[in-house]
């Protein structure tokens, strides 16, 4: 009984740091994507970059978990802070891709995803909860430019822009019907704390983890500051 009871001690004692270490590579693995997709001969404009509230990396989709509701894949968010989402990239939360989209096809290898959220709206959608792309947020692939174009004068009137990663090739992809949503227990998990993604964005709950820095040192050093178009009417 006694070895019973040491072993699940032990197990208890060891399994927030084993989850909290899992969280930790994601996103140190999400700063690697970033980095490698923003200095790649094809990239995200830089126009476009300049005006996204947040920034989510799924990286590295081999195969969908499937767990309760479907299949979905871990990943990565991080907006730019305060109010309006004009201050620097902040402390990332944990979010999930739901994989019901037409088109979330995996190419037999490894594949990244990356999302940029470009209205308040498709934000605030996450932040509570969960966005069905297409329905709650417009949804469309985005726009590649080589490393010599900064694309600039590109307005965006969608709420979200979707890419995909595969074999070093980044292309614009639709994923209407997919479902974002934010991963509380995965918060918890890289925090240490119940924690939600809103206290994470918006109240600065916490601080920036060391395994995410190299990811907002990317982007910071990409689009330092957000840089609204106006749409035409």
């Amino acid at each position: 009984m006694k070895c019973q009871v040491s072993f699940s001690l032990a197990f208890a004692l060891a399994f927030p740091l084993y989850a909290q270490n899992i969280e930790s590579k994601r996103v140190e693995k999400a700063g690697e994507v970033m980095e490698q997709i923003l200095n790649a001969p094809q990239r995200i404009p830089e126009g476009i970059l300049d005006q996204a509230n947040c920034v989510v990396i799924v990286p590295s989709v081999q195969k969908f978990a499937v767990g309760i509701g479907g299949s979905y894949a871990p990943g990565v968010m991080t907006c730019r802070g305060n109010t309006g989402f004009y201050g620097p990239w902040g402390a990332p939360a944990m979010v999930a891709l739901e994989g019901n989209g037409a088109e979330l096809q995996l190419s037999g290898g490894a594949t990244d995803f990356v999302l940029l959220l470009m209205t308040p709206r498709a934000a605030d959608h996450v932040l509570k909860g969960k966005v069905k792309l297409g329905d709650n947020a417009s949804a469309a692939a985005g726009p590649v430019s080589n490393a010599t174009s900064k694309e600039t004068d590109v307005t965006v009137r969608t709420d979200i822009l979707c890419y995909s990663r595969a074999l070093g090739k980044l292309t614009g992809i639709s994923l209407e019907g997919s479902i974002l949503w934010s991963d509380d227990r995965a918060n918890t998990n890289l925090y240490g704390q119940d924690i939600s993604a809103k206290d994470i964005v918006f109240n600065k709950a916490v601080s920036v983890p060391d395994c995410a820095k190299n990811l907002l040192v990317t982007l910071q050093s990409a689009s330092p500051t957000k840089k609204l178009k106006a749409v035409p009417k």
